[in-house]
């Protein structure tokens, strides 16, 4: 049998379809036009290409990419130094910061000739006439006693950045003896606008052990006890507790900018008896001529005072604590505290960028010039307070006589209201105070109408009337309760009151309450989802109270 070639059977079978008419169901050739007419498609071939040209760009930029990775990973690899003998690695504290044994790598001369002069000079080998002649002004101004009682001080700092460092240095240079600083953050480039001494070199280490060493080259004999550490609750009594003599604090300065720290320091220096000042705000400030000292009741104008007012009145505490503060006001092209970027945001979790729970993750826009303010302001203060030197700061704009009015205005508000539902007024109790009225008025509502914005003759006065199924015995939305034979009491809550000015207090009655408007039609929705939001703020704080 003659033997063929495979590769020419197709050829053959092709021929005699052809030649012999063999059937064919149409499908072949079918295939073969439509594979004929997609090949030849001129759009097809450009599609084509360009899938098979972007795939081999992406390869490569894939492959170049990784490259470029590796490559730096091994060049930071390689970076790193090996740990032997001579290396000293140090562990990072439990809030990721600097430990306390850190130094800047390779201590220059004159940091460890001025170490060496202070470890001389704190056992007593320092002359006592070069002490006293560098403190000649200050020994002129407080006299020879007042002096005397700043050097045998023990004051505490917490919080060394801007505001703490700026008051810690004023100390040291004005003979205070001994001092501690607390602190459990590190020096950081952003800082180093309003540090009062830290350089380049001190950054990445803690802000405690930088002071420390420049103020040592500074006053020598002054005894520092650094703590790398987070102020809390459970760390108040230590970091507040005597030197290491058994000498009880003379006085404490706060500079924290976190409110649940600086709230748990006011109060524990508060409940037992331990003299503070504390600053507010420096931030998004910029007049120094509305910086004063004063009564924590009387600072306005300021979040973190407001913040730390509120807190504070949830324990008891309204007043009593002296604060450095600013009445600037906010306003159109003045700095404000900055939102996150919205690609940040839109990753979720936001409280993770913090460096702390519950710590700030927004930019806070500082002007280097006011921290420094604000820390020599507190400094003089304790140091003035110390040494006996009269001193009567200008009072802030005192309120309470404005809180007064405010009161008397709601109770007259709330008879009119009672004698419009038949009952007689006389003899009605609110159950409000002028401490209620000072905190609705400063901390929920800003000082200003929620209707109009405007900050002058204020007036608390009820929102609407009590639902029906609260009702008391004066009728089906009564304003009072009469249960209790011989006594009527306004039913009335914090929450129930807004802030408006006198004359849209008066409408406010006579329209909403009075006349049975309902709110929706005499204000609109923006003033309405102020307001609701302004009372789901005081419910909020309303539990701390």
């Amino acid at each position: 049998m003659e033997k063929r070639n495979p590769k020419f059977l197709p050829e053959e079978l092709h021929s005699r379809r052809r030649n012999k008419r063999i059937p064919s169901d149409g499908k072949d050739d079918e295939n073969m036009s439509w594979l004929s007419r997609t090949a030849s498609s001129h759009q097809v071939q450009l599609a084509a290409t360009a899938i098979v040209s972007g795939a081999l760009v992406a390869g490569a930029i894939y492959g170049y990419q990784n490259a470029r990775r590796r490559t730096l990973v091994e060049d930071l690899k390689g970076s790193i130094p090996d740990l032997d003998e001579t290396h000293e690695a140090s562990q990072l504290t439990e809030f990721g910061a600097a430990s306390t044994s850190s130094l800047p790598p390779g201590p220059s001369k004159e940091d460890e000739r001025g170490a060496e002069l202070a470890a001389r000079a704190r056992n007593g080998d320092y002359d006592e006439e070069l002490i006293l002649e560098q403190l000649a002004r200050n020994r002129v101004f407080l006299s020879d006693a007042g002096l005397s009682k700043l050097r045998n001080a023990f004051i505490i700092v917490v919080g060394c950045g801007g505001v703490g460092s700026h008051a810690a240095t004023a100390l040291a240079r004005s003979g205070v003896g001994k001092i501690r600083l607390v602190d459990f953050d590190q020096v950081t480039l952003s800082s180093l606008n309003r540090h009062a001494v830290a350089t380049l070199a001190d950054v990445g280490t803690p802000k405690v052990q930088c002071l420390q060493r420049r103020l040592q080259q500074v006053t020598p004999w002054v005894h520092f006890d650094c703590r790398n550490e987070l102020f809390r609750d459970e760390s108040a009594a230590g970091l507040l507790g005597p030197f290491q003599d058994g000498q009880k604090p003379d006085g404490i300065i706060d500079a924290i900018d976190n409110v649940d720290s600086k709230v748990t320091l006011l109060a524990y220096c508060h409940n037992h008896s331990l003299p503070v000042i504390s600053s507010m705000g420096a931030g998004c400030k910029s007049d120094p001529t509305r910086i004063l000292i004063g009564d924590i009741s009387s600072s306005t104008e300021d979040p973190l005072s407001r913040s730390t007012r509120r807190r504070l009145r949830a324990l008891g505490i309204d007043r009593g604590i002296p604060v450095v503060y600013s009445t600037e006001k906010s306003g159109p092209g003045k700095a404000q505290l900055q939102e996150l970027p919205d690609d940040e945001v839109a990753r979720g979790a936001v409280g993770e960028l913090g460096i702390l729970a519950d710590f700030r993750v927004r930019i806070l826009p500082v002007l280097g010039t006011m921290p420094a303010s604000f820390g020599y302001a507190a400094a003089n203060h304790v140091i003035l307070d110390l040494t006996g030197y009269p001193h009567e700061y200008i009072p802030g704009k005192s309120r309470d006589k404005m809180y007064d009015g405010i009161l008397a205005n709601l109770q007259a508000s709330e008879e009119k209201l009672a004698g419009a539902t038949g009952i007689d007024a006389v003899g009605l109790k609110i159950p409000v105070t002028k401490d209620d009225v000072g905190y609705l008025v400063e901390e929920v509502y800003r000082g200003r109408s929620v209707l109009s914005g405007v900050p002058t003759k204020l007036a608390l006065v009820r929102w609407r009337l009590p639902a029906p199924s609260s009702a008391a015995a004066g009728g089906p939305s009564s304003t009072v309760d009469t249960h209790i034979p011989g006594q009527k009491r306004a039913r009335l809550q914090l929450g129930d009151l807004v802030c408006m000015t006198k004359e849209e207090a008066a409408a406010h009655l006579n329209a909403v309450l009075k006349g049975g408007e309902r709110l929706q039609d005499v204000y609109s929705p923006d003033i309405l989802t102020l307001v609701e939001r302004r009372q789901r703020e005081e419910e909020a704080y309303s539990r701390f109270r």
